[in-house]
């Protein structure tokens, strides 16, 4: 069927998908006992912490007293960008709580540096396109780059592709977004240099242009958006683009949807010129690599986190992270015009989110991280942030090996067991005692 298909030999632990959650999976499952193989489709790691995003959230919570709830390999990640210098803490306007700003072009060469310091074996510009269920329980991997076509045989599987690519093509069931609440819409972003940054915050910063879009005549595609400075002086980066009703899952909606980021880009980019303070000599220096999608394919699990348990504010005694980001929900109302739905947690709460929902239902030796996970429309729209897609990469990764080491399903795992090493890896399960250091150089306090 695939001309030439070649076999790479020995590999115990595959990931597909090398986003934050992925990376973070093959980081807690490397291990000399084990090999893993580690996929990616573009040619480089980070998923989109680097082709469209500089803000980690989800680390703290947006409280009047904000707590830091993510802890083990993602610290390790914040730390090496921070040892950089090129990270910084910064308030979001619109409430989902300090958010951790870095430098992605960095953050590419520091997943890079992580994984191959790990022993992890990886392969960029790699897409599986075909997945085979065999006799024996494991499945035949497909996969194409420019060296041909491939086969892998693993005896685990962590499907960290966005889309549930993996879960697609082997045949575990799935909900698709907009079949029963309209799906978020995408974003491509931009960022922007020569931005005189002074002159815009003497002449009222964010409180100012949001007055600004609320009152121009300039044709924007919607008139609200955020723009905030990066690790770099003088540069922007932006989420004011919103492509709805359309699919990407379907290739022609895609390409609709990318055409249309790049159009509403540059009429913001015009309307900044115009109009904002500190922007005149500006200009777009980069477009998301690809638009931004917030969901697609949401696997089925062996549970599934709903609104009701993120409102509920409970931590349940099989969390393998902590959440306290509000429902923040990109969409089209009724009339077709852009809006963002929010909800917070009650009294600045926290939940849990259980192992069941990382585990696809019925699954044996596969596992399912990211914005793929098992959770209704609303629950998603919360705990997508990607400090908490590290933390479920985290979990898989140490529930992995455990499950081989054991020789249990992903199933039956005991989780007990997995949480008391997701805590000796210095993961976060339950709410912290004493508020979260938030200034702007203040990372580091955190561990003092």
């Amino acid at each position: 069927m695939y001309k030439n298909l070649k076999t790479i030999e020995g590999v115990d632990i595959l990931v597909v998908g090398a986003g934050s959650a992925g990376c973070t999976a093959a980081l807690a499952a490397a291990s000399p006992k084990y090999r893993i193989l580690l996929v990616e489709r573009y040619g480089f790691l980070g998923g989109s912490s680097t082709q469209m995003l500089d803000t980690f959230y989800g680390f703290f919570t947006p409280s009047e007293t904000p707590k830091k709830i993510v802890g083990g390999w993602p610290d390790v990640v914040v730390n090496t960008l921070d040892d950089y210098g090129e990270v910084f803490l910064r308030p979001n306007t619109y409430g989902a709580g300090t958010g951790v700003n870095y430098n992605p072009e960095r953050l590419k060469n520091v997943w890079d540096t992580l994984l191959l310091q790990a022993g992890v074996d990886f392969l960029l510009h790699t897409t599986l396109i075909d997945v085979n269920p065999l006799p024996d329980g494991r499945y035949e991997c497909i996969f194409w780059n420019k060296s041909g076509f491939w086969k892998v045989i693993p005896q685990r599987i962590i499907d960290a592709s966005g889309d549930a690519d993996f879960c697609h093509l082997a045949g575990f069931d799935y909900e698709i977004a907009g079949e029963q609440e309209p799906a978020q819409s995408m974003t491509t972003t931009f960022r922007m240099a020569n931005v005189d940054l002074d002159v815009f915050e003497q002449a009222g910063g964010k409180k100012a242009l949001a007055q600004i879009m609320a009152e121009t005549t300039h044709p924007l595609p919607r008139k609200e958006g955020s723009a905030h400075a990066m690790n770099m002086p003088k540069c922007i980066s932006t989420v004011a683009v919103k492509v709805g009703g359309l699919s990407a899952l379907n290739v022609q909606d895609l390409t609709k949807a990318e055409v249309e980021g790049r159009r509403q880009a540059f009429v913001f980019e015009a309307f900044f010129q115009q109009e904002v303070p500190g922007y005149r000599d500006a200009k777009i220096i980069g477009l998301s690599t690809q638009i931004g999608v917030r969901e697609t394919r949401r696997v089925y699990g062996e549970k599934r986190l709903t609104k009701e348990e993120c409102m509920a504010a409970q931590i349940p005694n099989d969390s393998i992270l902590l959440c306290g980001a509000p429902i923040e929900d990109h969409r089209e109302d009724k009339n077709g015009e852009s809006e963002t739905y929010w909800q917070y947690i009650p009294q600045g709460g926290i939940y849990g989110v259980a192992y069941g929902t990382i585990v696809p239902k019925n699954s044996h030796e596969v596992w399912v991280i990211g914005r793929c996970f098992s959770a209704t429309h609303d629950a998603h729209a919360s705990c997508r942030s990607m400090a908490q897609t590290m933390a479920m990469g985290q979990a898989a990764g140490l529930a992995v090996l455990q499950s081989l080491d054991r020789d249990s399903s992903a199933s039956e795992l005991d989780v007990s067991k997995l949480r008391d090493n997701l805590l000796q890896l210095g993961a976060i399960l339950e709410t912290p005692n004493q508020p979260a250091f938030t200034g702007k150089d203040q990372w580091k306090l955190n561990f003092a």
